[in-house]
């Protein structure tokens, strides 16, 4: 698979091996990529396989390239980066005395909320240590044809999720652990608060003032993409059309240029005033939780902002987001100076572990 890109160059080696907090599907081994000692990014997406990784683009520091049957300006189901955006719409009506950071999150939605997360508040939902329980499934590839068109109202999942609870929740603020279910609440906030959909206010706040016109929330029933994009298979399964189900969570549509655009935004502080812009990369100083794989060691790693803390291997912190849909594996990052920046958007086929590439990935492109 060829990619023409400028990339700095960084060893395989280390970058397979260091940065493990990328969350995705649990590490293979650094034999499964190559293993020379002095091979730059470009190397790297040389040597995707295609057996596992159909498709890729990325774009580092504004420059981008595609490959497989993507082109730089795919379209991509960015799953759990939207979280980011739906973090910064929350932070905005905090900033407007609208949703009170420390307010508990029954006071804007009791009706999705039961009595037994009456102390959980907006802030700890933000920054995942708020204690709700698992989600409850959702559709997947593997329940079979059909599964693309089925989606549930954000009320109804959060009700069949604590409706299915069994373990007592932790204490809300005592730990980090990632949870979607926090941006379904989040969503929902926002609707309470402002009477307009989480749609339109995210159309209102973010997508238009920043021009991101490749950058979309579909309705419910709409399990389209718009053109161009990739024709996604997994498991040999066409997964192309889906629903976007994960709404504030994971449903949004977007591409590499609208999404670095976002990002840098987002770190110049040019969506949030200064008070919101500090919580943007504050990381609670709490223990992650036990099967919380996303962190390095037991330490929190996600801000108020929605952000991935990522260490890299010369030992700089960066900030990013991670995102999977089924067919999709997507997230940007950045310096905290915006020295350097990356995104990708890798088709996993199913049938091996791309985290190891990713990792590979975010390491080089950010390297000096």
């Amino acid at each position: 698979m060829r990619i023409r890109l400028a990339v700095p160059a960084l060893t395989l080696a280390t970058a397979l091996t260091a940065g493990a907090a990328l969350p995705a599907a649990s590490a293979t081994p650094a034999s499964s990529a190559p293993a020379s000692a002095d091979l730059t990014v470009q190397d790297i997406l040389d040597h995707l396989p295609d057996d596992v990784v159909a498709g890729a683009l990325i774009r580092r520091d504004g420059v981008g390239a595609g490959a497989g049957p993507v082109t730089a300006v795919a379209h991509a189901r960015i799953g759990s980066v939207t979280k980011a955006f739906t973090n910064t719409v929350v932070l905005q009506l905090v900033a407007e005395h609208r949703i009170g950071l420390d307010a508990p999150a029954r006071r804007y939605v009791p009706h999705v909320l039961p009595e037994t997360y009456d102390r959980v508040t907006v802030r700890q939902l933000l920054n995942q240590t708020s204690g709700l329980p698992k989600p409850a499934p959702t559709p997947v590839p593997a329940d079979g044809p059909g599964w693309q068109l089925r989606s549930v109202k954000p009320d109804d999942f959060l009700r069949d999720s604590f409706a299915a609870a069994t373990d007592a929740p932790p204490a809300p603020g005592s730990e980090q652990q990632y949870n979607g279910l926090n941006s379904f609440v989040l969503g929902l906030t926002v609707e309470a608060v402002t009477g307009h959909s989480f749609t339109d206010e995210l159309q209102r706040r973010i997508i238009r003032p920043l021009h991101l016109r490749h950058t979309s929330l579909p309705a419910a029933d709409d399990p389209t993409i718009p053109s161009p994009h990739a024709q996604v298979y997994l498991d040999g399964q066409d997964v192309t059309e889906q629903s976007p189900h994960p709404w504030a969570e994971g449903g949004m549509i977007s591409t590499a240029a609208d999404l670095d655009r976002f990002m840098t935004a987002l770190f110049r502080g040019s969506l949030l005033p200064p008070a919101q812009q500090k919580l943007v990369f504050a990381v609670p100083n709490v223990k992650g939780a036990a099967g919380n794989t996303n962190c390095v060691g037991q330490a929190a790693c996600y801000s108020i902002g929605g952000l991935l803390r990522h260490q890299l291997p010369s030992g700089e912190y960066v900030w990013g987001k991670t995102g999977s849909r089924p067919g999709w594996d997507n997230g940007f990052f950045a310096t905290r100076d915006l020295r350097h920046r990356v995104v990708y958007s890798l088709n996993p086929t199913g049938t091996g572990n791309d985290l190891p590439y990713i990792t590979a990935i975010v390491n080089a492109g950010l390297a000096d």
